[in-house]
């Protein structure tokens, strides 16, 4: 019992390794693909990190197909709070945790809002991450040409596609892992990277023979601004699957046509 709890807290020592058990308690049952790219960690760190929480128990892994699924255990921390925490004086914790409680409910309150789409594609990862980052097949679907190197540190300029040579937004590459992850920010062209702007991130996941494309826009300053873009993603989404599908967009963008139609 002494040798499983010593397991049990080296596991949890590791900031990582919390990190992926807050995952498996937000989503129980991901596969080690999924555990990656939520994290936005390589498939050998997150291996490593996941068998130490298997050795400690902290995770069951259910082999399905070719594909390995974990879940979360919560037994060895029910017995940690039984053994550590339970023999004191159960109102003084209740007190301290409410206040805890209260304290993270205000921060939440105070954080800045995001907006989340999720779409699926019949195409392959490195098709979709062409169409997000090629000139020519951005500016076939979104109106506006998405100009960069993509590097990690470079600028990206959203082009108008009248040869004016007029960006009418862009921002900086945050993160650029082909053909799974891109974060930028997005805002005015060659604008800041400060902490006010607002961040984007492409998720592309393999979903059996299709993709899962996820995209989140991340430190909205108002409510107005999600309702603003809960409009614009959507129809450039729906632009884009249009042509990775039938080799051409819609006969009439999707930003064009007034909502109540």
């Amino acid at each position: 019992m002494v040798g499983d709890m010593d397991m049990v807290f080296r596991a949890l020592a590791d900031p990582t390794r919390r990190r992926l058990l807050d995952s498996l308690r937000e989503e129980d049952g991901q596969t080690l693909g999924r555990l990656c790219g939520r994290l936005a960690m390589t498939r050998q760190s997150v291996t490593q990190h996941l068998g130490v929480l298997e050795d400690a128990n902290l995770i069951s892994v259910v082999r399905r197909g070719r594909e390995k699924w974990h879940y979360l255990n919560p037994v060895p921390i029910h017995e940690v709070q039984q053994r550590w925490i339970a023999s004191f004086e159960e109102p003084r914790l209740r007190d301290l945790a409410a206040i805890r409680r209260h304290a993270e409910e205000t921060h939440m309150t105070a954080t800045k809002p995001a907006y989340v789409y999720v779409t699926y594609i019949h195409a392959t990862p490195e098709r979709v991450w062409e169409a997000l980052t090629d000139a020519d097949l951005t500016g076939a679907y979104w109106g506006h040409q998405n100009i960069s190197d993509w590097q990690p540190g470079s600028s990206w300029e959203h082009r108008r596609t009248d040869g004016s040579g007029i960006a009418d937004g862009g921002g900086v590459v945050r993160e650029a892992v082909p053909p799974k992850r891109l974060v930028i920010t997005f805002g005015e062209a060659a604008g800041d990277d400060g902490p006010e702007v607002t961040t984007v991130t492409f998720l592309i996941e393999p979903h059996h023979e299709i993709v899962r494309l996820t995209v989140t826009h991340e430190n909205l300053a108002t409510d107005e601004d999600v309702q603003a873009i809960s409009l614009g993603w959507p129809a450039v989404m729906a632009n884009l699957k249009s042509l990775l599908e039938t080799g051409k967009a819609l006969p009439r963008a999707p930003w064009e046509m007034p909502a109540g139609l």
